[in-house]
């Protein structure tokens, strides 16, 4: 090894140790207790469970995975320094597997949210976590891909999801993918147990919204529109051309036949590009125009039709389904 692959390797290994112990005070093992099957009758205990989380404000609210905590009858959250607390659950939301949490007494560390906007594929990433019950455990790798679709437990398709090849087992769901400065980049989610490198996490970009409505409502209320959809990059030169604020869209992959994304005309392979006014840079700009305050309101989305082998723009109304 020469002079240059060592420091290289250095300087990696320095990058991810500061990285791991700037994240760990913030990391918590979440310990979950479910109530016992059909009462407390032959002396059932219930079943217990556990996960990971990060705190993300000073004041103990926590993001975790929905799967970690849904059915839950106690929660508890322990952390490096030893110390652990009782956690309340805030709210839940299944269908972009994200959960928020409220610890009691929360250590003063927090982790800051990053942006998964910019990601690029080969970046370095780092999770901690407690898989298998290894306490606050560091993994590394690198950013595989972007705009990727996972199911949820909820039925709905997770949009916008990061795939890593990041070491992942089963209690790492739910705690913190970090980039090279120590910021939450993503909520690790999945992992594909047949496979090795094939790892996934709910973008911050999406948990971030998630946590703020559950924070403020306690659900998230969503419409629907009847697509499937991915993040692409859209052509240099019509972004040039029309002096377009942002480099990517949303392009619809497929619509659900009878959606209201079919009835008002949305295709297969149109590229979403604005919304009311709004340019639509990723799917999650989207998402939150059909939540929250946007819930059931009518859309009006300006998007590139490829037709006769040219992008032609368009403008539809489409009313979400409820």
């Amino acid at each position: 090894m020469g002079a240059r692959d060592e420091f290289l390797l250095d300087s990696y290994s320095a990058t991810v140790t500061r990285v791991a112990q700037t994240a760990s005070a913030a990391v918590a093992h979440i310990k979950v207790r479910k109530p016992p099957k059909g009462g407390n009758a032959g002396g059932n205990p219930g079943g217990q469970g556990s996960g990971s989380g990060f705190l993300f404000t000073p004041d103990g609210f926590t993001i975790t995975n929905a799967h970690v905590v849904e059915g839950a009858s106690e929660l508890r959250a322990a952390f490096a320094d030893g110390t652990e607390s009782v956690a309340r659950l805030v709210g839940i939301d299944a269908s972009t597997d994200v959960a928020v949490l409220r610890i009691e007494s929360p250590p003063s560390a927090f982790l800051p949210l990053g942006s998964s906007a910019a990601l690029l594929p080969g970046q370095l990433a780092v999770a901690v976590g407690n898989p298998l019950g290894f306490d606050f455990t560091v993994t590394a790798g690198i950013v595989s891909a972007l705009g990727r679709s996972l199911p949820s437990r909820g039925g709905r398709m997770i949009e916008d999801v990061i795939q890593t090849d990041v070491a992942l087992n089963p209690g790492n769901s739910g705690g913190p993918l970090l980039d090279s400065a120590a910021r939450v980049i993503g909520v690790n989610t999945a992992v594909i147990p047949s496979a090795q490198g094939l790892s996934f996490a709910v973008a911050i970009d999406t948990a971030r919204w998630v946590a703020g409505e559950l924070m403020r409502h306690g659900a998230v209320r969503r419409g629907k529109l009847g697509v499937q959809c991915a993040a692409m990059a859209l052509p240099r030169r019509w972004v040039r051309e029309n002096e377009w604020p942002v480099a990517t869209g949303v392009r619809v992959v497929e619509v659900v036949a009878g959606s209201a994304a079919a009835r008002d005309g949305l295709r297969g392979g149109d590229i979403l590009i604005g919304c009311d006014g709004t340019p639509l840079a990723q799917l999650s700009d989207l998402l939150k125009r059909l939540a929250g305050e946007g819930y059931g309101r009518p859309l009006l989305l300006k998007l590139l039709r490829p037709v006769a082998g040219t992008l032609t723009t368009l403008y539809l109304t489409v009313t979400p389904g409820g």
